[in-house]
């Protein structure tokens, strides 16, 4: 696989397919997609251009998306993932058709179209162990061998199966297979298991049933027993297609719908894997499944991530029938340019250093209005209380400095952010030799227009005051991981790669008064460090929690200014 620096133009190959077909006459009626999740595990940003693409396609043609979840793996399913996927198809901005839809709804109608194939000698109750199966079955070089019990009468069959309905045999005892070709280069040609003995509970019919249908069975027939035109799907499924179409020509369906690929959505520095994500949160490497660094929906929108931006991410990058691996830097822009443009902005002091105007009255304050945006009328001004002393941050001041710092120097002169011209007089130490102030003096004259001298400063720093501003917990999140390809090799390997500075907590950070009433998941761009967003669960007016989305520019050298 490639890595893609730059978008693919928004092509969308199935998009121009579906056009095709319809002006042809091959396609006849209405699109119906879906999305079909697996309820066992949470949704991540690979995911999100599956949604976007199937609900993008109906959209585009006048049709209708379903939310179907595909739970036949009881053991591995609960409703969390449940509630979550809703959630984040919601937050996305897509509106499912009807109600939300599960195979296990379609389990007797499975049943029954089981039983169908037994009739018709089209499937069998096998009696092997799963390493007797497992052993027959061969491998890419070599052959497969009959089941013993392949040519069992059909009659039987039922029987056998009726009975592993009801409960009387063991886990492994038994399965259903469908008889198509032992022999067949196609794996998933030979005979497959459609039925397997699970005495587990399920959260959508409880104990009703103790065998349960394979993905591969259940999914196709979901499928054409709700009317689906177009079963989209990513490429790892391609090998499975034929095996889609034996069912769906084998069986009678109420539809017939056809399986199309599209190449998968692959991230650098991003590992997608449910498994190596779940081991991720249950090793406590991350706060969770919707930790900010987290590649799932449910992080990314944490860190502040828009749907927008993810929308327009995956409309850029297009769809194709080859995957390949996209940089992260890609999708960081995206969010960048939608933050740019809809975030206002906001001050905010990440390392506070003192700053002490000594021509400024001590107990005087002057409330100072500052555009919410500097390219919009949209957002309302904001008022920052000026006061004698400030936060500057640290790395913002020098004593001495060469001619590309453009920030605050003794003897120099710089620009507070939305205020007045300031020059630096003196320095305070601690005992350590440490700098714990700067003094300065202000001129009244510059709010809004430079020195009358003609002597211009060298900058603009921001600022916060240090006796009317407020203080909030910052995190800075960076990306997870510092390996460019995390998943492609073992946990070790995987947790090797680990990003140690993907996190670091700041508290008690100045942020200027207005901040600490902003709402979970209200967005800023905080002035000369980066997007961030309120909390969506730890935020509050009396203990404002702010996390990092992404710095102005990228740092990862991939893309970006």
């Amino acid at each position: 696989m490639s890595t893609q620096s730059a978008p693919s133009g928004g092509n969308n190959f199935l998009r121009n397919l579906i056009r095709e077909q319809i002006d042809s006459g091959e396609h006849q009626g209405e699109v119906v997609t879906r999305f079909p999740p697996e309820p066992n595990g949470y949704l991540h940003i690979g995911h999100a251009k599956s949604i976007c693409l199937n609900f993008g396609l109906a959209e585009h043609f006048g049709g209708r998306c379903r939310l179907r979840f595909d739970d036949t793996n009881p053991e591995k399913e609960n409703q969390e993932y449940i509630d979550s996927i809703q959630s984040d198809v919601t937050w996305l901005g897509f509106e499912w058709d009807g109600p939300v839809r599960y195979a296990s709804d379609y389990f007797d109608d499975l049943y029954a179209l089981a039983q169908q194939l037994i009739e018709t000698g089209l499937a069998y109750v096998d009696e092997q162990s799963s390493e007797q199966a497992r052993e027959n079955r061969g491998d890419w070089n070599t052959p497969g061998t009959d089941s013993p019990f392949r040519d069992r009468p059909p009659a039987e069959s039922l029987d056998l199966l009726a009975r592993m309905k009801a409960g009387e045999f063991d886990e492994g005892s038994c399965s259903l297979r469908a008889k198509i070709d032992m022999r067949a280069g196609n794996m998933n040609l030979r005979d497959p298991v459609m039925y397997r003995i699970r005495k587990a509970a399920h959260h959508q019919t409880g104990d009703k049933w103790c065998i349960y249908p394979s993905y591969d069975f259940a999914h196709g027939q979901s499928d054409a027993l709700e009317g689906v035109t177009h079963s989209i799907c990513t490429l790892e499924f391609e090998d499975h297609r034929p095996l889609y179409e034996w069912f769906v020509a084998n069986l009678t369906l109420p539809a017939s719908p056809r399986q199309y690929e599209f190449g998968r959505l692959n991230l650098n520095y991003t590992v997608t894997s449910k498994r190596k994500l779940k081991l991720l949160v249950d090793e406590g490497h991350v706060d969770g499944w919707d930790d900010p660094r987290m590649p799932t929906l449910a992080g990314i929108r944490r860190r502040g991530y828009t749907p927008a931006a993810i929308r327009n991410f995956c409309d850029t990058i297009g769809v194709s029938r080859s995957d390949g691996v996209i940089d992260a830097g890609l999708l960081e822009n995206a969010v960048r340019d939608d933050l740019n443009e809809h975030a206002p902005r906001a001050m905010c002091v990440l390392d506070p250093l003192k700053l002490v105007i000594t021509n400024y009255p001590e107990d005087g304050v002057e409330w100072l209005a500052a555009p919410g945006h500097p390219n919009s009328d949209a957002f309302e001004s904001r008022q920052l209380p000026f006061t004698r002393e400030l936060w500057i941050e640290a790395e913002d001041f020098r004593e001495e400095a060469n001619k590309k710092y453009k920030r605050l120097v003794l003897g120099k002169r710089v620009r507070l952010r939305n205020a007045y011209v300031i020059e630096a007089e003196d320095v305070v130490r601690d005992e350590a030799g440490e700098i714990v102030a700067v003094h300065c003096r202000y001129d009244p004259d510059t709010l809004g227009d430079n020195p009358a001298d003609g002597i211009k400063p060298k900058g603009v720093i921001h600022w916060v005051s240090a006796t009317h501003g407020r203080t909030a917990t910052v995190r800075l999140y960076d990306r997870l991981f510092a390996d460019e390809n995390p998943g492609r090799g073992d946990v070790g390997e995987m947790l090797a790669g680990l990003n140690p500075a993907s996190l670091d907590v700041r508290e008690n950070c100045p942020i200027e008064p207005g901040l600490a009433s902003a709402r979970p998941e209200d967005r800023f761009q905080f002035e000369r460090i980066g997007y961030f967003v309120a909390d969506r669960y730890d935020h509050g007016p009396n203990h404002p929690v702010f996390n990092r989305t992404v710095a102005l520019r990228d740092t990862w050298g991939k893309s970006g200014d």
